[in-house]
């Protein structure tokens, strides 16, 4: 029986669907992490990258994208398949007990960091959208509707809400993208033709592409995805199949998406030698090109990525870092309502959605600064959890000896986990050079 007064997962009993209108209707939780993960973070990182080397690096990020769905895939395996029937923290405690209380102070921390950007960039696109107010305002306004959101666990109302928006993203950036007349002959031979083109910017093609890869490994993100898939209620072996299906079908999306903000760099400030500076960059160029309705749409799919990204990674932060918590203090594996109902979940919702609010104040760094430093910020954590997911897939004694990695799933693994190393190490460098 539940326990009274304690809120149960709104996640009724379900089948495995068998028809094909039942797997898209079933669809769902790729769309929630990937949202999740497309964020502010992706509109820098690829206008910049448009910007600085126009059609020239997209292989990099299809090939980071591609990455990234077989690694998380392998994740989503253990999760449903491994022999303990428990959690992927429950697998990296196993490796070791100090990943629990390591992710609980990376789930509190990073909630503040990846929140800090999100919340200037979601009020900065709403002055720079309406023309009135100022960034604090429009921030706590959203901040508090996502407070609402989130601060009792309702999957069900977050993964609704996120298929609409990724219908209003779709039709904004891919809709720009078109506007501005993108070159298919240069978004092609970007997609095949493997090279590094001369520096230009700040960082070196080779850098930039690293990076682009190695992070895939050692996202936090990355682990919010089992809590998505188990409060769908999508338990067991028997989900593996649609569980494959949902996730690549969001990482499609994906593409189109980053290739669509990456084109409007190329497009934009590429010929014109520029580079992003500043939350309006992107839009006030577009507005030159397709008018001002451009602007307004772009600014409306900025607004959609970034209050997407804000919710999902309260949701999943929260949930992550309550899990971490109790598993840490209890020692014991833990069924989902006992952290989703526990009072540590709504204490990270609230850290993650209302202490960012200090960053909108008069004289603060502003939005693409913050992007930049928070996402500099999470490589330390690449090589630990690259590794530890590497040994949990990998080990008998973790996943069961029907489902560990195959050959390539291993070279694959320890090839994320050596490029994480180094992309970890170059990023400190270069972060440590710029502060000295």
């Amino acid at each position: 029986m539940s326990e009274p007064g304690i809120p149960q997962p709104d996640v009724p009993a379900i089948q495995p669907p068998r028809s094909f209108m039942e797997y898209v209707r079933s669809f769902g939780p790729g769309i929630v992490v990937v949202l999740t993960w497309l964020g502010a973070g992706d509109i820098v990182d690829m206008g910049v990258a448009g910007g600085n080397y126009g059609y020239s690096l997209m292989w990099v990020l299809v090939l980071s994208v591609v990455v990234r769905y077989l690694f998380v895939s392998l994740i989503a395996r253990y999760q449903l398949c491994n022999q303990h029937n428990e959690s992927v923290l429950d697998g990296l405690v196993r490796v070791h007990s100090c990943y629990a209380p390591l992710l609980f102070v990376a789930a509190v921390v990073m909630s503040h960091v990846y929140a800090s950007y999100m919340t200037v960039g979601i009020g900065e696109a709403c002055v720079n959208m309406v023309g009135h107010g100022q960034t604090w305002q429009w921030a706590m306004l959203w901040n508090v509707i996502a407070l609402f959101l989130v601060f009792r666990p309702s999957y069900r109302r977050v993964e609704t809400l996120f298929k609409i928006l990724l219908a209003v993203l779709t039709l904004c950036f891919l809709g720009t993208a078109i506007g501005v007349g993108p070159n298919p002959r240069g978004v092609f031979q970007g997609l095949y033709r493997v090279s590094l083109p001369d520096q230009s910017g700040d960082y070196n093609a080779l850098l930039v592409a690293t990076a682009m890869i190695g992070a895939v490994g050692g996202s936090l993100g990355n682990l919010l995805y089992p809590y998505f898939l188990e409060n769908k209620g999508w338990r067991g072996r028997q989900f593996l199949r649609v569980q494959r299906y949902d996730f690549l079908l969001a990482m499609v999306a994906m593409i189109v998406l980053n290739l669509s903000i990456w084109t409007l760099g190329a497009e934009l400030l590429y010929p014109r030698n520029l580079t992003i500076k500043g939350m309006d960059d992107l839009p006030r160029l577009l507005s030159e090109v397709i008018g001002p309705l451009g602007r307004t749409v772009l600014y409306v799919g900025i607004f959609a990525a970034v209050f997407t990204s804000l919710i999902g990674h309260a949701l999943g932060l929260a949930l992550l870092g309550s899990h971490a918590f109790l598993r840490w203090r209890t020692g014991r594996i833990l069924q989902s309502k006992e952290f989703q109902s526990h009072p540590v979940y709504r204490a990270i919702v609230v850290w993650c959605l209302l202490s960012p609010l200090v960053w909108t104040l008069p004289g603060m760094p502003d939005f693409v600064t913050l992007t930049l430093v928070s996402n500099s910020l999470q490589v330390l954590l690449i090589p630990i959890i690259a590794g530890g997911l590497w040994y949990i897939t990998a080990s008998p004694r973790c996943i069961g000896a029907s489902d560990i990695n195959g050959i390539w799933e291993n070279a694959l693994m320890g090839f994320l986990f050596l490029l994480g190393i180094y992309a970890s190490w170059v990023s400190v460098t270069l972060i440590l050079e710029k502060m000295l």
